[in-house]
């Protein structure tokens, strides 16, 4: 398995399998419009990939700066193919993007995650994350 930025047509369409995972609501036309549209934003995507080539893990992510925060890496989007957790995969992805943020001078490594996610919320905490604000959502419009 090795994790690697997934950034042509081709890999970015290859993370959609999993990516639907966590984001049902998107098809993969949507999908890969909105990396385009995000893209443009600064977001990224980064992939563990498995020994046939096939994406077992993938993550949307972005840098910016905060007044609150400094330089931050922000997590978008982080998902386990359901048929491959609890394999490492998860935290190789973890372990890389950490170390991306680090490397990049940022201050802090940033993700919001669903009340519901209970098992992601396990994770995060046994990875020395802290739940540090609530997170507020106003919608504006229907998807």
């Amino acid at each position: 398995m090795t994790v690697q930025f997934m950034s042509t047509p081709e890999e970015v369409a290859s993370c959609y399998p999993v990516m639907v995972q966590l984001r049902p609501h998107l098809s993969r036309e949507g999908f890969l419009a909105a990396v385009i549209r995000q893209r443009e934003q600064g977001y990224r995507l980064a992939g563990a990939v498995d020994a046939g080539g096939k994406v077992a893990a993938v993550a949307g992510f972005r840098f910016f700066d905060a007044l609150a925060w400094g330089r931050i890496l922000y997590v978008d989007d982080l998902v386990t193919d359901e048929a491959r957790r609890s394999q490492g995969l998860g935290q190789a992805l973890f372990d890389f993007l950490v170390a991306l943020a680090r490397q990049e001078g940022c201050d802090e490594f940033h993700l919001d995650s669903g009340v519901q996610r209970f098992d992601a919320h396990r994770f995060y905490l046994r990875n020395r994350m802290r739940i540090s604000s609530h997170h507020f959502a106003l919608p504006l419009a229907t998807r």
